[in-house]
C-alpha cells in the first residue's frame, strides 16, 4: 500500500471536515461542502475500508474486544470504547494522519498512545 496516498487521503478528510465545522449550517456553501466530504469519504473507504476494517479488528481485538467495529471513517473524529485496562476512564480510538496512525486517548487529560502506525 502507498502509505504517502493513504495519508494524503486522510488529512483530505480532516481538512474538508474542519471547513465544514467552521461554517454555520445555513451558510450556502454547507451543503457543497459537505458533498465533497462524502465524496471523500466514499473515495477513501472504497480504497482503504477493507484494510482499515481489519486494521481496527486487530485493534479491538487486542484492546477492547465486547466493542463492535465501526466504518473506519468514524475514527477520523474519535469513537468511544471501553477497556478494562482503563476502567472508569473515557476512552477513545482516533484514526489520525501524518503519519497514519491510531490513538487511544485516555481520561480527562486525554493522554495519547498511538496503538497502531500504518507501514
Amino acid at each position: 500500500m502507498d502509505i504517502q496516498a493513504f495519508d494524503k487521503a486522510l488529512q483530505e478528510i480532516v481538512k474538508k471536515r474542519t471547513d465544514l465545522e467552521k461554517i454555520d449550517y445555513n451558510n450556502p456553501k454547507y451543503d457543497d461542502l459537505e458533498e465533497q466530504l462524502h465524496d471523500l469519504e466514499d473515495a477513501f473507504s472504497v480504497k482503504y475500508g477493507e484494510y482499515l476494517e481489519d486494521v481496527l479488528q486487530d485493534v479491538h481485538d487486542e484492546l477492547c474486544p465486547d466493542n463492535d467495529v465501526l466504518f473506519p471513517t468514524a475514527y477520523i473524529k474519535g469513537v468511544p470504547v471501553e477497556i478494562d485496562k482503563y476502567a472508569g476512564k473515557e476512552t477513545i480510538l482516533t484514526l489520525e494522519a501524518n503519519p497514519p496512525r491510531i490513538t487511544l486517548s485516555i481520561g480527562k487529560e486525554k493522554k495519547k498512545e498511538v496503538v497502531w502506525t500504518a507501514k
